[in-house]
């Protein structure tokens, strides 16, 4: 792809995470720290149609403005935690088993590895590890957002290949 349409696309994936993430920031949230991740769909996506670096500036750039608009830049540290180890998880895994593993699959283990960084930013903050206490429940939460993401990711996926 050239450069100026490569731009332009990782523009408007960008633009399109932000307006997920600013409609998914009205709905309320059952538990502290958990959401459906949805924005995250736009990461999985890059990753698949155009490749891992492209997938991590727009999940980069995603979390640091989506804090800026939503005035939250303490946020700012556990969104990133959990938005990298997330993605060089999904990342390995995708390039270690390639084939092997689905999209679906991937996005699961992404939506754990999201909370797992976030709750390790959190108890490096707090410096207290007793928080991962709150881990099962936000496993399960990011299996099933995980799932959620991952089927919307592979149906679009088939659609653009």
């Amino acid at each position: 792809m050239k450069s100026i349409r490569k731009i332009t696309y990782l523009g408007l994936c960008l633009g399109i995470a932000l307006i997920i993430f600013a409609i998914e920031a009205q709905i309320p949230v059952f538990f502290p720290g958990m959401k459906l991740g949805l924005a995250n769909s736009v990461s999985l996506f890059l990753m698949y149609t155009m490749g891992p670096t492209e997938a991590l500036i727009i999940m980069i750039l995603r979390t640091f403005l989506g804090s800026v608009f939503a005035g939250n830049l303490f946020g700012f540290v556990f969104s990133l935690a959990g938005g990298l180890v997330s993605n060089l998880a999904m990342i390995a895994l995708k390039t270690h088993y390639k084939e092997d593993i689905s999209i679906i699959s991937i996005s699961v283990a992404g939506g754990v590895f999201h909370n797992v960084g976030q709750l390790l930013a959190a108890a490096t903050v707090i410096s207290d590890f007793k928080i991962f206490i709150y881990f099962p429940l936000l496993m399960a939460s990011g299996m099933a957002t995980g799932a959620f993401v991952g089927i919307v990711v592979n149906e679009l996926v088939k659609r653009i290949k």
